[in-house]
């Protein structure tokens, strides 16, 4: 089906829903400029991502694994929000209901206006301790101290979701109340394999929704959207909004 009659179909979708939730990954940070830090991206100092983003990680080399999140930090820094996170953020103005849910870390949702959302892997511009809970928000960027620490004397470390830890429950609760309860969810620049993530467009259909999927590729959700788009969001997305949004939005 040619591609205007497929944003047609979106748009249609769009414009009957009240209510909508988004999910987004790394597709949608990595047309700003952002790398996965993951894969080919991965490889620093001879570390890749899965040996350092753990807590066991951080309890034996915790400068290490804060030497590699302020490299990170310098490069997101960089980066600007592109048109998909901006028409991500006008949408939350137009929906009576609507949820952000993204698999990012970088802010960068944030930093386009977006304010209903969860970060369900947390934001690596917040740091929290362990010992006595506190967090707090750093923008320095390269860090003063490395590795930074809490008044109560240990260690901060990024307010994230390492790997073999789970989402915590709050997050989780709302991101699956809101799949539940949805008339439409946006998979956007997601490759759907990473759970609990995936699952959520699962639970979105099987309660009802309708599914558009916008993406490089065809993913494990093609099979269930009601319609795929394919490319990059940073240019579908405007697309598709300027067929939904009122003239004065």
């Amino acid at each position: 089906m040619a591609e205007e009659n497929l944003l047609n179909f979106a748009s249609k979708f769009l414009a009957e829903a009240r209510r909508v939730v988004v999910l987004t990954g790394a597709g949608v940070s990595a047309e700003s400029g952002v790398p996965t830090f993951r894969g080919k991206d991965g490889l620093w100092k001879r570390f890749r991502a899965e040996e350092l983003a753990t807590p066991e990680a951080f309890s034996r080399n915790p400068r290490l694994v804060w030497e590699w999140y302020d490299w990170r930090r310098q490069i997101i820094a960089r980066a600007k929000p592109n048109p998909a996170h901006q028409v991500i953020a006008e949408m939350e103005k137009y929906y009576p209901e609507f949820l952000l849910i993204t698999q990012n870390v970088d802010g960068l949702h944030l930093k386009a206006g977006s304010r209903r959302i969860v970060e369900i892997h947390g934001n690596l511009w917040r740091l929290r301790c362990d010992r006595c809970g506190r967090k707090i928000e750093n923008y320095e960027v390269p860090l003063k101290e490395i590795p930074p620490r809490c008044p109560c004397g240990s260690l901060y470390r990024p307010d994230v979701v390492w790997f073999g830890e789970p989402i915590p429950a709050d997050r989780f609760e709302a991101a699956w109340c809101a799949a539940r309860s949805c008339d439409l969810m946006l998979v956007a620049g997601t490759s759907a394999v990473v759970q609990p993530a995936a699952s959520l467009p699962v639970m979105a259909k099987s309660h009802g929704a309708r599914i558009v999927e916008v993406n490089l590729e065809p993913t494990p959700i093609t099979g269930i959207a009601d319609v795929s788009l394919f490319g990059r969001a940073g240019e579908i997305l405007p697309k598709l909004w300027e067929k939904v949004k009122p003239k004065s939005a």
